[in-house]
Parts: C-alpha cells; sequence; structure tokens
C-alpha cells in the first residue's frame, strides 16, 4: 500500500516553500516519524517526516523547486523492499593479477611517473654547455656581476638583462643564474606571482532571505523611520555580572548575560512610553499591554527573530533561559513558525560583532527596535568634573515616526539609559 507524503500547513499566512534538500532518496528504506525532506519557507526550515515505514518511491519534486501547502512530495510503499546497494569491488591481490606482455604493461601504465627522455639534461648539466658569447656583449648594458657569475652567463650563453637580481645593488648572484637555468629561461619571481581570481559565482537567493530583503525594504517603504542615539555607561551591570555570575550560574542553572539587563530595560522604556510598543492597523493605532519581545540572532542562513513571549513575567533568570532555548534551536535550525511569530518590539545586539555604531531597521509592524554595540573603554568627563576611563555602548532606537514623536522616542531610550546605569531601578519598578 502506498502512503502519500504531502507538504503539510507550515502555518499562519505561509502557503509556499521551496524543497532544501532531499534527506532520503528514491529506494531507501525509512521508518515512521524518520525526516524525509527539509522544506524552506519565508522563516524557518522545517524537516517533513515519514507518515509510515516501508520504500521511499519516485520524488515528485527536486530540490530547489517551489512546492505549496498540500502538494504531493513522494510516496512510501510499506510492502516494498529497498533498493540494493552496489558493493564496491573486491581490490585483487597480486596472486589475481594475471601475467601481462610488455605491451599491455605500457598501456595500462599510470601516469604517476614520467621517465625523462634520454637526450634530456638537467640543470645543472647545461653549466658544462660552453656557449661563446663575447666580452663586449656581456659589457654592453650587462648589471653589474662578480666574475665567477660572469664566467657562467657567458658559459650557458645567457644575456644577463634577462636575469632577475637579487643582489645588494642590483648585482647578478651564482643563485640568480641557477634559478634562471632551472626555471628554464623564466622569470622565477613572476612564476610566483598568483593570477588574479575573476571569476564570479551565482547561487539562488534562498527562500529566508528573499524574505528578509522584502521585509526590510517593505519597512523602509511604509514606516516613517528615524533613529535616535544615547549612550549608556555599563559600569554597573558589569560590576553586577563579575560579582553574582557565579552564583547566578549555581542557583539558575544559566549564565548571566548582558541581553536580560536590556530585556528588562527596554521594558521599563516601553511602559513609560507606550506608542513605542504599538502598531498601525489601517487608520487606528492598536497600543499592546503585553510585552513579547523579539532577539535577534543570527545564523547561517540570514537573521532569524524568535520572540520572548510576556517577557514582563519573567526574571533575568528566565530571560537567559529563554534566550538560550532559542540560541540553541536556531543552531539546530529548529526554530518553529511560532517560536517567530507575533512580536511587539525587537532588540538586535550588532556589538557581538563588533559594530560600534549602526541604525536598526524596524521589523514590521512594529513600532520600535533597539540597537546594541560593541562596549568600548572611552574617557568620560565626571560630575565632579574628573575624567575617567568607563565601558561604554551606543544605543540605538528606530522607530516608526507616523506614531511615535521624537520626543516620545528620546524619552523611552533615556529611560532604558537610567535602567541600566543603575540596574536598581529595574528591582524597584522605577
Amino acid at each position: 500500500m502506498a502512503v502519500e507524503i504531502v507538504v503539510p500547513v507550515l502555518g499562519e499566512s505561509v502557503t509556499e516553500a521551496t524543497i532544501a534538500r532531499w534527506i532520503k532518496q528514491s529506494g531507501d528504506a525509512v521508518k515512521a516519524d524518520e525526516p524525509i525532506v527539509e522544506l524552506e519557507t519565508d522563516k524557518v526550515t522545517v524537516e517533513v517526516p515519514a507518515p509510515a515505514s516501508g520504500v521511499l518511491g519516485d520524488l515528485k519534486v527536486a530540490e530547489g523547486d517551489n512546492v505549496e501547502v498540500g502538494a504531493l512530495l513522494a510516496s512510501i510503499d510499506e510492502s516494498g523492499t529497498p533498493a540494493a546497494k552496489i558493493e564496491p569491488a573486491e581490490k585483487k591481490t597480486d596472486a589475481d593479477e594475471a601475467p601481462k606482455s610488455a605491451a599491455e604493461k605500457e598501456q595500462t601504465a599510470g601516469p604517476e611517473k614520467i621517465a625523462p627522455k634520454p637526450d634530456a639534461k638537467p640543470a645543472s648539466a647545461l653549466l658544462k654547455q660552453p656557449v661563446s658569447m663575447s666580452p663586449a656583449a656581456l659589457a654592453e648594458g650587462a648589471p653589474p656581476m662578480p666574475p665567477s657569475v660572469k664566467k657562467l652567463v657567458a658559459e650557458n650563453g645567457l644575456d644577463p638583462k634577462d636575469i632577475p637580481a637579487t643582489g645588494r645593488g642590483g648585482r647578478i648572484t651564482k643563485a640568480d643564474v641557477l634559478d634562471y637555468l632551472a626555471s628554464g629561461g623564466k622569470d622565477v619571481f613572476a612564476l610566483a606571482e598568483p593570477e588574479a581570481d575573476r571569476s564570479e559565482e551565482r547561487v539562488k537567493m534562498s527562500r529566508l532571505r528573499r524574505r528578509i530583503a522584502e521585509r526590510l525594504k517593505e519597512a523602509q517603504n511604509t514606516a516613517a523611520m528615524l533613529t535616535t542615539f544615547n549612550e549608556v555607561d555599563m559600569t554597573a551591570i558589569l560590576a553586577a555580572r563579575k560579582e553574582y555570575k557565579d552564583d547566578f550560574e549555581k542557583r539558575h542553572d544559566v549564565r548571566l548575560g548582558f541581553m536580560s539587563f536590556f530585556v528588562k530595560a527596554a521594558i521599563q522604556g516601553l511602559r513609560d512610553v507606550p506608542a513605542v510598543n504599538a502598531q498601525i492597523d489601517g487608520d487606528e493605532v492598536v497600543y499592546k499591554n503585553y510585552y513579547d519581545v523579539g532577539v535577534a540572532v543570527g545564523t547561517e542562513n540570514g537573521l532569524v527573530v524568535p520572540i520572548i513571549r510576556n517577557a514582563e513575567t519573567l526574571s533575568l533568570a528566565g530571560i537567559e533561559k529563554s534566550i538560550g532555548d532559542f540560541a540553541k534551536k536556531a543552531r539546530d535550525g529548529k526554530l518553529s513558525m511560532a517560536d517567530m511569530s507575533g512580536g511587539t518590539f525587537t532588540i538586535s545586539n550588532g556589538g557581538v560583532y563588533g559594530s560600534l555604531m549602526s541604525t536598526p531597521i524596524l521589523n514590521p509592524p512594529q513600532s520600535g527596535i533597539l540597537g546594541m554595540h560593541k562596549t568600548q573603554m572611552r574617557p568620560m568627563v565626571m560630575p565632579d568634573g574628573s575624567i575617567e576611563a568607563r565601558p561604554m555602548m551606543y544605543l540605538a532606537l528606530s522607530y516608526d515616526h507616523r506614531i511615535v514623536d521624537g520626543s516620545e522616542a528620546v524619552t523611552c531610550l533615556v529611560r532604558m539609559k537610567e535602567s541600566l546605569e543603575d540596574p536598581r531601578r529595574l528591582l524597584l519598578d522605577m
């Protein structure tokens, strides 16, 4: 009995996918729930499992083809027999080899070694072949050479002007002459220079990369996007991490990172300025009373943004655990559509790649995104007029000016800065 394998429902508003990779091939034995094929959607890569055990039949679509939800991919014959695999031929022993004639040996001889021709002579032998060259010819326009080298050049009938000189003052050395002879009379330095590679390679954009490009362009075309900047002194957070990171990890079984502080600080800013947590829907503004914070994660296939649901209800440990789980799923390609759907605000950390300043692009239909950057020691003037080296980070808040006023955006970012520079405010909800 044949059991069909079809494109499953991939999530809300997702109607099409691309065949990324066939994990199993026609004729392979498969077990129920074993991954058969990888499908790439606009957001994630999903594996389609076998609905039954048996033998995989003909593949109806090839890698790179686009398929719609419900389309037939292949079928499984529950009573089929796997295709026989061709085993490599056994190596023959010397005893199995029949004696060959001289002609047969010559025809089957490999290209491992090519015997030199009887009349071929090594470069050193060329030195013994006297070739007449007048002293006048050597003297005219010739580079400076010691007598022994001059004799070597004359004996081999060489033009000194063709020999690359490496000696002091442009002198030709004996080694220069020998290298020139060994190279067959060619410039050994020119031979060593690599040729410029001007080849090109065309690679079809993945569905995820195309969707990222579309959404980023959509954000630029539809939103009135502006960015406001500030900087934060990371001294307090670094001190807290240094003092409590070991106890924190022992107690919660997760490392204390920076992102949990920034998520908490962002929520504080969003509470004070609700418009940055809102979105436009037609001619209405939808204000969200919950905080689903997206954390941008870089993967081999592109940037993905899993969502921390109701982040306002989580502790620092809870946020760190969520981020750790998402990062692992992203590396393993296990993020689901549900993991990345929705979101009211996004945080992107370009600092992990060394970025000092950037203007993050909105993630539609969200109205705000916070950009973190590299922490760098900089001289800062303190309130008492003294100058100290402080670990500073630039912050960038991009916002949709259609619903967020400039004063609101600046106020929101200042609230985040205040919470980060004095983490006690997070505990006191201030």
